[in-house]
């Protein structure tokens, strides 16, 4: 199966971290698509374990893909990021990033919470959240 532009794959081994990549200085450049690339995959399997162990019945792969394309929304905002000018301000591309930070978190956890019982709701989407969190710090920090 060939990854399409939406494909999970796709978006967190190319899309997501070359973004980040684009501005880091030349000598640092392997290091952040290394780290961003860790911390995509790394996010999605503790996500993945916490709602196993939380009693949730979906699959490993299942929920890393969900995972992955709810990455999208954060990967358009960090790309759309690049072609802002500096002159825009950073209060514009924070807007930006909870936008998408919002939109990305909402698909996911709609999704996450009807995997485990009413009363672990919480415990299984606070890790969602910071997840996403975390990637959209990156994005910021870019």
């Amino acid at each position: 199966m060939q990854p399409t532009p939406c494909h999970p794959r796709f978006l967190s081994r190319v899309f997501c971290p070359s973004i980040l990549w684009a501005n880091a200085p030349e000598n640092q450049q392997e290091v952040v698509f290394g780290l961003v690339y860790v911390i995509v995959w790394l996010g999605a399997v503790v996500v993945t374990f916490n709602a196993l162990l939380l009693g949730g019945k979906i699959s490993f792969f299942q929920s890393v893909c969900v995972l992955g394309y709810c990455i999208c929304p954060l990967v358009l905002a960090a790309f759309a990021c690049l072609f802002l000018p500096s002159s825009i301000g950073s209060i514009v591309k924070f807007i930006l990033m909870l936008i998408a930070l919002h939109w990305a978190t909402g698909a996911s956890v709609g999704f996450m919470s009807e995997l485990v019982a009413e009363d672990r709701k919480a415990l299984a989407v606070y890790p969602v959240w910071l997840f996403y969190v975390a990637i959209a710090w990156l994005i910021l920090l870019n």
